[in-house]
């Protein structure tokens, strides 16, 4: 296990050569003039005009409708751009600005990985502004929004509440109006930076009013390791469209998963009556629909993005701390993250909604625990839910967790759905007990 997690990071640090190389020698920020991760929301708000006050929001939203002139009528009119224009180091300095730590602290003295997730998602979209800034606009015409969270693996457990942690990230892959965002975390040690996290964003431009979408500048990689890390977001494209179109449900379980459940099924089946009717739990097993918890969030403005719509990284925290109480009670211990993927942001979600989160533990194994989060909404006139998000998180327990069973077929979906996602985890983490990473 520790093997495959250090071939893991191995070969993440190969295809971030291309990325450090842009900034030679930059391993001490706090000896330079980095952006701090508190500067980053201002940063964007300035980018696209965004008023600090929600009674301004309409008119600021007004004035972007003037920005339309400035959009490409196709991607041939923009000058093609490399990975080390969006390039950009974030500091968070804990160590060394300790009023900041109360924010990401959980009562245990540990990272809470939510405010962690709120980070990405601003930093990613402040890469995409960087990818397209056109100097000769005082504001962005682009409306750049988060569209999926592709993949976040952690290859280090291990986090300190009192050093420095600094992000990284640029524009890896360019389609015709979306956008593949590398992010690197890193924590300070010894005087170096030593990686903690890989995450992959996929970013979407839309016009200046976030109506309709818009052609981003295209990207022209510089030598072998960026034409690898841009070969590999086609790669990622393909991948996303595969898995999307074998989804379970768009298409039945193939053989081995049909076998799976029924071998399951009757597992539960009760020895002392013949009926399909009467099932009983195997020893060291829980049904999933006792794995539930919900939660119930007022979306007020202060959630709200540069867009005057909910903050995406806010939707992440709130489902993932859900997630995690959900695996915490089920396992009977303190899990901590090991892996978040294909979180699609389906719908956007209003100022003054109501959020309703659902989260259940989807499949185990050993210490793993397969997390999945539903996130809908309605408005306060309409009584309509509508699906905005569904999260999928890997936690790891300190012991072996109790086995999960589906008990309906739409359970059994689920089941294999979360089985499917916790097998397209890179490779598994080794358990530190200090310094975890928790909500």
């Amino acid at each position: 296990m520790r093997r495959a997690a250090l071939r893991l990071c191995t070969l993440r640090k190969g295809l971030l050569t291309p990325v450090r190389g842009l900034i030679q020698g930059s391993q001490n920020p706090e000896k330079e003039s980095v952006l701090h991760v508190y500067e980053v929301r201002d940063k964007l708000r300035e980018i696209v005009g965004a008023s600090t006050n929600w009674r301004d929001h309409v008119k600021a939203m007004e004035e972007r409708k003037l920005l339309h002139s400035f959009l490409a009528k196709s991607q041939e009119g923009l000058p093609p751009r490399r990975m080390k224009d969006s390039y950009i180091e974030v500091l968070l300095p804990l160590g060394s600005q300790p009023a900041l730590r109360e924010k990401y602290l959980t009562f245990q003295n540990t990272i809470r990985f939510g405010r962690i997730l709120e980070d990405l998602d601003s930093l990613g979209v402040l890469i995409c502004y960087m990818h397209n800034k056109i100097p000769s606009a005082s504001m962005s015409p682009l409306s750049i929004v988060t569209a999926l969270v592709d993949k976040i693996d952690m290859c280090k457990s291990c986090l300190s509440p009192e050093q420095d942690i600094k992000f990284s990230g640029h524009v890896s892959w360019v389609g015709k109006t979306s956008m593949e965002v590398k992010m690197q975390m890193f924590q300070s040690h010894d005087n170096d930076f030593s990686p903690v996290l890989d995450a992959t964003f996929v970013m979407v431009a839309r016009d200046s009013e976030n109506k309709g979408p818009a052609f981003v500048n295209p990207l022209i990689p510089e030598g072998p390791e960026e034409e690898e890390l841009f070969r590999q977001g086609e790669l990622n494209k393909g991948r996303r469209v595969a898995f999307s179109s074998m989804s379970l449900l768009k298409t039945a379980p193939n053989a081995k998963e049909r076998t799976t459940i029924h071998e399951m099924f009757l597992s539960t089946l009760d020895p002392k009556t013949i009926s399909f009717r009467s099932r009983v739990l195997p020893p060291n097993a829980v049904w999933m629909e006792d794995s539930k918890l919900k939660s119930l969030e007022v979306c007020h403005p202060q959630e709200r993005n540069i867009f005057n719509r909910i903050f995406g990284g806010f939707l992440m925290r709130k489902a993932y701390e859900l997630g995690w109480a959900t695996a915490c009670n089920f396992g009977g211990s303190r899990p901590f993250i090991v892996a978040v993927d294909d979180i699609m942001f389906q719908k956007p979600v209003e100022v003054g909604s109501l959020l309703f989160l659902s989260s259940q533990v989807c499949f185990t194994q050993d210490k793993y625990i397969q997390v999945r989060v539903h996130s809908e909404v309605s408005s306060l006139q309409s009584k309509e839910h509508m699906t905005t998000n569904v999260f999928h998180f890997t936690f790891m327990s300190e012991k072996d967790v109790p086995l999960v069973f589906p008990r309906t077929y739409g359970e059994s979906m689920l089941y294999l759905d979360g089985q499917r996602h916790f097998n397209s985890m890179s490779a598994p983490v080794a358990l530190k007990k200090e310094y975890r990473v928790e909500p």
